[in-house]
């Protein structure tokens, strides 16, 4: 109401109202967008113009209140709409309307490989900050997993950059189709959070494109993103935020991108480089150098107050700042100005629902020895792990919430057990301490988690308990604190923290039927994993993570997650740490560190499936089901297709099992001859099909010769090759003699 009032206000003071005079051109929606951008950059003043290309708070920039635009509200995601902060701090605003749903983290919503779910996420999401007041949902993010030591990689969709493109396109549209615009972050090589701000990312132009890009570039020009964030670190020796390669070049010229780039809350370095280099709003800068910035600093900002005087002086002209302009505008009329954005719902019974479904389909079932799980009527069940008992949507950075509700998952698995089996003991015990901490940004945790037992102490109660349980099920893992899946800081090293392993090996000495539960947005080694029988990934899954999880446990779900990254059995079998490539090196005399990344295109799987004598641990794609399938008859509508053509791969799946559930078939493209080193294989196709028992169904997928491209770095352009070319049809990237294979030719 606020917002229409204002522009109502606007008719008024420049006289148009109904019967008076024509309206505006900027205000008359039956002119083109491009024509309302142009009347309403004539009619702004270069102050009007400087004021709304940078922030006026936290989490807002200035409107032009004297042509009726409302100021364009911003907020944190991408799992949910982060609570209010005061204006000029980073401290929570105190309001007891701003809590949310959380969905669940990024890595869960692409381990369901389901593209369908990723647009009811972005609806939803949309919804509620629509409700809230935003205008810009700082999400999804899209880095490319390189290292399973990056702690914001639970913010990100995996390591294959197919896989994430096909996931973040629905995203984005579904957000949006709420008249909500997406950031998609962060753009680009944003792959450490130590010394982000200080990384120079040194890599070939093939990789960039092959491995780093497509996710981005499927956004903008699939998804019709309207807001890009430009990432911390530098490419080229130029900050993201700043980059005239990445930001004009690649993004504004090449792929046509009509949005606003947006930086990093302190991401500008510079007001030249800001200026030329392709940035369009200037957030969060700390403009006195320093960790904290100045109080209500924002005309000290790059493109504030320093770049009207450049104008002023004759350095500059008006060119790139009415450019700039016409973006923001642009980023008005599809926002702010948008009269048909529909009504919000705040923590609505279809969110929760969205946050469930999604959550359950995203668990990975990993192990399940001699069918211990779904759990089976039994008279007592133990639960061990603070992850049971942890609120995992309160930390990590900028995607900490506050949640109107987080079903934590020993509420949820009680909850349900005690509906099912009445005289069955849920017992919990902590068996271990990670993190005390009791609020974070102003949330508190809810329960105390504060125990000044010893180690051993915790570990000796556990295994006491354990003897005469039906089930021990360890919540485990990582969680939101520093060094672990956390903005700000990467891991120290592959183990899971906590002394969790000598917990789980005591455990398992103790009692045969252990089932692992791990909770977070990385892998991590496991040691004991040939002693215990099951294995399941929980990740990071928001409101709803306990009944998602008891529900997957008990088998009212039937698990159907895949892994959206390589699970390696230990660090050096990634090629960044094989290659000794991470974290990279300070400079000489400089505050900047090189990271080269030698690997180069072969990142998780395209590295592993090089190393002939390691497996990894779980390969990608991988996940288990409470069913069993078959894939079978492998055949092409043709074995040849020409550069314009399109080939189709159908292949017969069978649920072989005695229960329903669904399997995700995954296409996988091998180049058998070619003029530059290639993958084994790479992702190009998937399709998750939902199947009875007994039922069959021919699932098909269609590629054309993009899917058999490479980047040329010579050419600087995409280069399909005419030669043989071997379709792989399999349920994960592991391939056996057995496994569906289908060779044709590119003419």
């Amino acid at each position: 109401m606020k917002r229409l009032f204002i522009s109502f206000l606007a008719l008024l003071a420049i006289g148009v109202v109904r019967g008076q005079k024509p309206l505006p051109v900027y205000l008359d929606e039956t002119k083109s967008l491009d024509q309302r951008i142009e009347d309403a950059l004539r009619r702004m003043t270069l102050d009007e113009k400087i004021r709304i290309i940078h922030a006026q708070s936290k989490f807002s920039a200035a409107g032009i209140p004297r042509l009726g635009f409302p100021d364009l509200w911003t907020d944190d995601g991408p799992h949910g709409v982060r609570p209010d902060v005061l204006w000029d701090e980073w401290e929570q605003a105190g309001q007891t309307n701003d809590s949310c749903v959380a969905f669940p983290a990024l890595t869960c919503l692409a381990a369901t490989w389901n593209p369908q779910m990723a647009r009811l996420y972005g609806e939803s999401l949309g919804e509620e900050a629509l409700y809230r007041g935003k205008d810009v949902i700082l999400g999804p993010g899209v880095n490319i997993n390189r290292t399973p030591l990056n702690g914001r990689n639970f913010e990100y969709m995996g390591e294959d950059p197919y896989l994430a493109s096909r996931m973040v396109v629905p995203y984005v549209q579904g957000l949006q189709s709420k008249g909500i615009a997406a950031c998609v972050k962060h753009y680009a090589l944003n792959n450490d959070e130590e010394y982000r701000h200080q990384v120079n990312v040194i890599l070939s132009d093939r990789a960039l494109h092959e491995i780093y890009l497509p996710a981005f570039k499927a956004a903008v020009q699939e998804g019709g993103a309207w807001s890009i964030m430009g990432a911390y670190n530098l490419y080229k020796d130029q900050h993201n935020c700043h980059n005239d390669i990445m930001l004009n070049q690649i993004l504004k010229r090449d792929w046509k991108f009509d949005g606003v780039v947006i930086s990093d809350w302190g991401g500008a370095h510079d007001t030249e480089e800001a200026i030329r280099n392709g940035l369009d709003l200037e957030m969060g800068t700390w403009t006195d150098g320093l960790t904290m910035g100045k109080t209500n600093a924002y005309d000290a900002y790059h493109l504030a107050e320093a770049y009207k005087q450049l104008i002023r002086q004759g350095r500059f002209t008006t060119r790139e700042l009415d450019e700039k302009v016409r973006r923001l505008l642009r980023l008005y009329f599809r926002t702010t100005m948008n009269r048909q954005r529909p009504a919000g719902f705040l923590c609505s019974e279809s969110h929760y629902e969205a946050a469930l479904k999604i959550a359950q389909e995203g668990i990975v079932l990993l192990k399940n020895e001699q069918g211990i799980l779904p759990i089976q009527p039994c008279k007592k069940i133990l639960v061990v792990g603070e992850n049971a008992i942890k609120m995992m949507t309160v930390g990590g950075g900028s995607s900490s919430l506050k949640v109107q509700k987080e079903i934590l998952p020993l509420d949820g698995l009680k909850a349900l057990v005690s509906s099912r089996w009445p005289s069955c003991q849920v017992d919990f015990v902590r068996g271990y301490v990670g993190d005390t901490v009791q609020s974070y940004n102003g949330v508190t945790v809810g329960r105390s988690l504060y125990d000044l037992r010893s180690a051993e102490e915790l570990r000796q109660e556990a295994v006491e308990k354990a003897k005469d349980a039906d089930y021990v099920i360890v919540f485990g893992g990582l969680n939101k604190s520093d060094h672990q899946d956390s903005e700000g800081h990467d891991r120290k090293d592959y183990q899971m923290p906590y002394a969790q392993n000598a917990l789980v090996e005591a455990l398992a000495a103790a009692n045969p039927h252990v089932v692992f539960v791990n909770i977070s947005g990385n892998a991590s080694e496991l040691p004991w994993i040939d002693r215990v029988p099951a294995l399941v990934q929980g990740w990071f899954i928001g409101s709803e993570s306990g009944e998602a999880l008891a529900s997957v446990l008990l088998g009212d779900v039937n698990p159907s997650g895949k892994l959206p990254y390589t699970w390696y059995t230990h660090l050096e079998q990634c090629g960044a740490h094989a290659l000794n490539t991470y974290p990279g090196t300070w400079r000489e005399g400089h505050q900047i560190i090189d990271e080269e990344y030698k690997e180069d295109i072969f990142v998780g799987y395209r590295w592993t499936d090089r190393l002939k004598k390691q497996s990894p641990l779980f390969p990608f794609g991988y996940g288990l089901s409470y069913t069993t399938f078959n894939l079978s008859n492998l055949r092409a509508d043709r074995q040849e297709m020409s550069k314009e053509g399109r080939i189709t791969f159908t292949i017969d799946v069978t649920n072989t099992g005695t229960r329903a559930g669904a399997e995700t078939v995954q296409l996988y493209i091998s180049d058998t001859q070619s003029s530059l080193p290639r993958p084994v294989k790479e992702l190009k196709g998937f399709q998750k099909v939902y199947l009875q028992p007994g039922e069959t169904q021919a699932v098909s997928i269609t590629i054309d010769s993009s899917a058999l491209s490479f980047y040329d770095d010579k050419a600087h352009a995409w280069v399909a090759e005419p030669g043989e070319f071997v379709a792989t049809v399999s349920n994960s990237s592991s391939v056996t003699k057995k496994t569906p294979k289908l060779k044709f030719k590119l003419m």
